[in-house]
């Protein structure tokens, strides 16, 4: 991991998956009915570790909230972006503070841009797919 590659085949996807520990879910909603709410759930019940990151958020999911990247603690495995094509390209470049070994762009979401900022960096990336989706397939509900 952390080679700076985009991320297709479902081999170095599953490697991420049991790799990762900790997910930082950047634009997770506090509202349950919110794919970003609903993913995250998940991935908690599946034992990772997740750091809601959202501005004016105390708490979501029973975790401390952080307003953004740059707010975070320490390190994470995995940043999970829920924010706009648009958006992303700023957070790439939070994101290469943290060396995370991978950023993930949910579904619907890819930035070229950013992916190139951050492969540059050494940072694995994933586009335009859902982590709740790929975990489910390729693990079938399995707590890693």
């Amino acid at each position: 991991m952390g080679t700076g590659q985009i991320l297709t085949d479902d081999r170095r996807i599953r490697e991420v998956l049991i790799r990762a520990h900790t997910i930082a879910l950047l634009g997770l909603s506090p509202k349950p009915d919110r794919d970003s709410y609903q993913v995250a759930a998940y991935l908690k019940d599946h034992g990772y570790r997740i750091i809601p990151v959202r501005p004016a958020q105390v708490e979501i999911l029973g975790e401390k909230a952080y307003p953004s990247l740059d707010d975070l603690p320490g390190t994470v495995d995995i940043i999970d972006a829920f924010r706009s094509p648009e958006q992303i390209l700023a957070h790439a470049r939070e994101a290469l503070r943290l060396r995370p070994l991978v950023f993930w762009m949910q579904a619907g979401i890819a930035n070229p841009e950013a992916a190139g900022l951050l492969t540059a960096a050494g940072i694995d990336v994933v586009m335009d797919r859902c982590i709740k989706h790929e975990h489910e397939r390729l693990f079938g509900n399995v707590t890693l």
